[in-house]
């Protein structure tokens, strides 16, 4: 049944690595499986991701994940969020969107974009243009 389940996905991977001009390698191939295989969106570290490939058996160094999500985040297929300067989690959702961060269990999670109102921002530097803002909501269970 898991191989049935494996071979169903594995166009899934090839077609999201294709998407982004990336070779499909054996690592890129593993960790795009774990990152889109189900279809579902994802925020991961690379340390939990590595940790996620590690309990599949596949063979991937953690510094090979960190050089593979920042190659998928080049291509276009993930975007990265930095929580604060030591914290990186990378988001296979594409489109524009705030992030709840749980403060008590490190997870970030995707806030209601519709529910978000950013009223103004000021005039980005000359010779410069607003690439993005990131929005980043800390919660703190009471």
């Amino acid at each position: 049944m898991l191989a049935n389940v494996q071979e169903c996905t594995k166009g899934r991977e090839t077609d999201w690595l294709s998407r982004g001009g990336l070779r499909p390698t054996r690592q890129r191939l593993a960790l795009a499986a774990l990152l889109v295989g189900d279809g579902q969106n994802r925020h991961v570290t690379a340390e939990s991701l590595y940790a996620a490939c590690v309990g599949t058996g596949d063979r991937v160094s953690l510094a090979t994940v960190y050089n593979t999500l920042r190659a998928f985040c080049e291509a276009g297929l993930m975007q990265e969020v930095v929580v604060d300067g030591s914290r990186s989690y990378f988001d296979t959702r594409m489109d524009d969107h705030p992030h709840f961060y749980w403060e008590d269990s490190a997870e970030l999670t995707d806030a209601p974009a519709d529910e978000l109102q950013i009223t103004g921002l000021p005039a980005a530097p000359e010779g410069t243009e607003i690439a993005r803002v990131d929005v980043v909501i800390r919660l703190k269970r009471t």
